[in-house]
């Protein structure tokens, strides 16, 4: 029997909820069944939008499983059902949900994959922002993590991905005409996610990532197919540089061909050669250009090869390019003696991809390469010792040789080699071309017939003499070059080491961009050796100059006084102060000044990040008081005018039962209209950092039952012993933070379930002694990814009733409790229920006023009320 065939999954992807990727699933399902395909809805859920619940009517659906986490129920697709149900396609609403506790599996795509593995065909939806590799991307845009992803993979193996599109102003009209959300969440999903900005920032990211995945399937088409030639659907543009200073003219070259066309693409190629000692271009150049091809949307490819011809082709073909941009050739007119050049040879060997050959102001004038060092530096005391062998060397050998009588001339020939190598070994070139000329000389006039004479009587002496001589020149120009090369390598690995510390520096710097600049401008210093560094921008070359960051004593403030300034574009330069460089130091300091650049962006991006972050926190938080003034505040408000109208009427006559009953309904409207305001205006003071709680020595077990006025006489259980030690509190805003939480705990408590709050000393090691009080609640809980969230300002956790309050309470408190130095955090109950743990630093006293044995609770247990 042959192994069962997979089945297929096909996912409709959109940019947000409320486009009608469910609609789409549940259409396709029916024009499957018309087909006569067996079709069953594994789980789908209509949100109680009517058009979808009645799509969903006209199909076979199999029963959900019920479950029941924290005493509730709720229903999951069973996985069991369908597999035994073992339709020809399923349909799985919301790929990214994440299961009840107690599922087969924890996500719903492991779901899913097992439908697949059983051969069913599946047909699913799924939201941009849920795929996991974009989970960065789509917070930085909407400002909320989502906690429920599906891995790309997953995405990525379906065998068809329909993208559902919708522009967003017509989504937000679909918002506002109540087929997304309920009415009462229009509003505040207007004003926050589904924001237009948001919306399309979302829809485009939606559109590329389904662009990308055509382009993987085309490609894996080509493969399959084994086509070698371009396929045109998709402009291309392929840039080639070489690090040279036309290569801004042909990046924007390029960019205008692109912008000519919809949807072009730009690809910068830098084709680097394979032995990272000979490469042209200028790594400054490099990183600038770098900088402009992805600055107009387009990316930056490094490839390695010996012929730049073949290699940026070879590039070309694999990204399936429509077209090459190269600059004019800036060799001169003889250097073609060597070769046609890249731009000819692209040309010829392009075939059906269109060559674009761009003229600029260096054609023709050169390749001004970077310039190397010609002459090795190897210290005075090399170079002396080179010139004394080179030179005084051959006629004290000549001296020798004489004395013996010469060992024949051959012997002879190679001991003057001999020396001329030591002498290019220690001397370098110069050293040792002297050695071979004086050499030669003294070959000549000692050792070659008719001797202590300059002529040379036998021919092939004439020869082995002018032999000898070409032979050391070039022994001692291969040494040399040897030298040279060892040089450049150990330089080239001294330049990597300082990048890589560079990094590190960077990676491992603190937080601020004010700070990694000044580490960044103190390596600079201690690299360079400078007396001090900055880093200059301007708004434009109009401007004057500003220092963004400075290291060390007196730094220059414009570049003209500097000893050392490398610009980065026109509006940025690093300046140094204390001696002039060489070039070859200069190329790196060009990938410090650009990681100067690179930080100062970084330092602008983050202060824009945080003012947009602080300007939609108060947007949210003007959206939800708007909200409670409309509402929350109204309601009491409501009360208080209907029973003073009642007790006012000329037309009625109250007995006093009555008349004390409306008065007892104006009291308690007054007074939850005054907590509501007491509660905003300390959240007000709480957000523009007012907030200045006056420190005493303060006893918790007489702050605490101040705490109690506003719950209910028999709601609370105290444990809070008078033994515990003092502790260092505000003790008005303590209790107005101990009155929030415990009125949070009783409202949430069954009823006839006291509320304990106890309060233990703790006595953490080599630490100052805390307190900690506890409010223990057995009410429904909070789930453990909320516990932080509740604590933010205007939420209210679950089904609490309109008019329950603003949601500002448990915020003030722990605004308050952290103002006087300490914490509030929440904890599970054992057996259920909500504990909320306030820690306060204790008074330091002699061991004698504390109690012998820490107070509960010493393993931050709470025990069951």
């Amino acid at each position: 029997m042959g192994c069962m065939a997979r089945g297929r999954l096909r996912i409709y992807l959109g940019a947000a909820p409320g486009v009608g990727k469910t609609y789409a699933m549940l259409a396709e399902a029916h024009r499957r069944q018309v087909r006569g395909t067996d079709v069953v809805v594994g789980f789908v859920e209509h949100h109680n939008r009517q058009l979808t619940a009645d799509l969903i009517a006209g199909l076979e659906s199999v029963p959900r499983r019920e479950l029941t986490h924290r005493g509730a129920v709720f229903t999951e697709m069973d996985l069991d059902a369908v597999l035994a149900r073992r339709p020809a396609v399923a349909l799985v609403d919301e790929l990214a949900h994440t299961n009840v506790p107690g599922s087969r599996n924890a996500k719903r795509w492991q779901d899913v994959e097992e439908l697949l593995s059983a051969g069913i065909d599946v047909v699913s939806t799924v939201n941009i922002q849920h795929l996991e590799s974009l989970g960065d991307v789509v917070e930085g845009i909407t400002g909320v993590r989502q906690r429920e992803t599906v891995p790309d993979a997953v995405v990525r193996r379906a065998d068809q991905i329909e993208l559902v599109d919708m522009s967003p102003q017509a989504l937000r009209r679909r918002l506002a005409h109540g087929n997304v959300y309920a009415p009462e969440k229009i509003d505040a999903a207007r004003a926050n996610y589904f924001r237009l900005g948001n919306l399309t920032a979302l829809r485009e990211l939606a559109l590329l990532w389904t662009a990308d995945r055509v382009d993987e399937y085309l490609q894996r088409y080509r493969e399959e197919q084994g086509i070698k030639g371009t396929w045109q659907a998709r402009e291309r543009i392929v840039v080639g540089l070489t690090g040279g200073p036309e290569g801004a003219t042909l990046i924007r070259r390029a960019a205008r061909i692109a912008a000519k066309g919809s949807g072009g693409e730009i690809l910068a190629v830098h084709i680097s050669r394979s032995d990272g000692l000979t490469g042209s271009g200028s790594p400054q150049a490099l990183i600038e250009q770098r900088a402009l091809v992805e600055s107009l949307g387009g990316s930056f490819h490094t490839v390695l090869g010996d012929d730049p011809a073949a290699a940026l082709l070879d590039f070309a073909r694999g990204v399936n390019a429509t077209q090459i941009v190269l600059g004019s050739s800036r060799r001169r007119a003889w250097q073609y003696i060597y070769g046609p050049g890249v731009s000819a040879t692209v040309t010829r060997d392009s075939g059906d991809i269109d060559v674009h050959i761009v003229t600029h102001e260096h054609a023709a004038k050169g390749r001004g390469r970077i310039p190397i060092r010609k002459v090795t530096d190897l210290g005075r005391t090399r170079t002396v010792a080179g010139w004394l062998i080179g030179v005084a060397g051959p006629p004290l050998l000549a001296v020798l040789l004489t004395a013996v009588h010469g060992l024949g001339l051959s012997t002879d020939m190679l001991l003057f080699l001999s020396l001329t190598v030591c002498a290019a070994l220690i001397g370098g070139l110069f050293p040792a071309i002297a050695s071979a000329l004086v050499g030669s000389t003294a070959l000549n006039y000692y050792f070659t017939p008719p001797v202590h004479t300059f002529t040379i009587s036998q021919p092939e002496n004439i020869l082995a003499v002018g032999i000898f001589t070409a032979v050391g020149i070039a022994v001692a120009s291969v040494v040399d070059l040897a030298a040279r090369r060892t040089h450049q390598a150990a330089r080239s690995q001294a330049e990597a080491q300082t990048l890589s510390a560079l990094a590190g520096t960077v990676l491992r710097g603190a937080p601020t961009g004010d700070s990694l600049l000044t580490v960044l401008l103190d390596q600079v210093r201690e690299t360079f050796q400078q007396d001090s560094a900055a880093l200059l921008e301007r708004a434009d070359e109009h401007s004057p100059w500003r220092t963004a960051a400075c290291a060390g004593p007196y730094p220059p403030e414009r570049p003209e006084v500097s000893d050392v300034d490398v610009p980065v574009g026109g509006e940025l330069a690093l300046v140094l102060r204390g001696r002039v460089l060489p070039a070859e130091d200069r190329r790196l300091l060009g990938a410090f000044a650009a990681q100067a650049a690179v930080l100062l962006e970084r330092r602008r991006l983050a202060g824009e990040a945080a003012a947009a972050r602080r300007e939609a926190e108060g947007n949210r938080i003007r959206t939800a008081l708007l909200a409670a003034v409309s509402h929350d505040l109204r309601t009491p408000l409501a009360g208080i005018k209907a029973a003073v109208t009642s007790l006012r009427a000329d037309d009625v006559e109250w007995d006093e039962a009555d008349e004390a009953e409306l008065l007892a309904g104006i009291e308690a409207g007054a007074d939850r209209l005054d907590h509501l305001i007491n509660n905003l205006l300390d959240m007000s003071r709480l957000q523009t950092g007012t907030v200045t709680p006056l420190i005493q020595e303060t006893d918790l077990d007489e702050v605490v039952p101040f705490a109690l006025g506003g719950v209910p006489l028999n709601a609370v259980k105290l444990d809070v012993p008078e033994s515990l030690p003092m502790i260092h509190a505000d003790a008005g805003l303590l209790e107005r933070s101990l009155a929030n939480l415990i009125e949070n705990a009783v409202k949430y408590s069954p009823d006839g379930v006291k509320v304990l709050v106890k309060a233990g000393a703790l006595y953490p090691p080599d630490s100052p002694g805390r307190v900690e009080l506890r409010v223990v609640d057995r009410g429904p809980g909070v789930p453990e990814e909320a516990k932080e969230r509740i604590f933010a300002p205007f939420q209210r956790y679950g089904d609490a009733p309109r008019g329950a309050g603003v949601g500002l309470g448990l915020a003030v408190a722990r605004g308050f409790v952290e103002a006087m130095g300490g914490t509030v955090a929440a904890e599970d109950t054992p057996g259920g229920g909500l504990t909320m743990v306030v820690t306060l630093p204790a008074v330091d006293l002699p061991d004698a006023n504390f109690p012998e044995k820490p107070q509960q609770p010493p393993n931050r247990k709470a025990e069951p009320v």
